[in-house]
C-alpha cells in the first residue's frame, strides 16, 4: 500500500505548493490508518479543515491516489 501513496505522491510532486507538508500529513494518516477506506476517511477529513492553497494540493493527492 505504501507503494501506492509514494507513487500517488510522485504523480501529485510536480502539481502541488507544499510538497514536504503533504507528503509528511499523508505519510502520518498512512501510519495511523488500518485500512485504505480509513486512509481516505482521515484523508477527507483533512481535507475539510484544510485552508487553501493547502486543500488543492490534498485534492489533487487524491486523485493522483484514487486513480491508481
Amino acid at each position: 500500500m505504501s507503494d501506492k501513496i509514494n507513487e500517488a505522491l510522485f504523480e501529485a510532486r510536480p502539481y502541488v505548493e507544499y510538497y514536504e507538508r503533504l507528503e509528511n500529513l499523508v505519510k502520518g494518516l498512512w501510519a495511523k490508518a488500518a485500512t485504505e477506506e480509513n486512509f481516505l476517511r482521515l484523508l477527507n477529513e483533512e481535507l475539510e479543515r484544510a485552508e487553501e492553497p493547502f486543500r488543492t494540493d490534498l485534492r489533487i493527492f487524491l486523485q493522483k491516489f484514487e486513480a491508481l
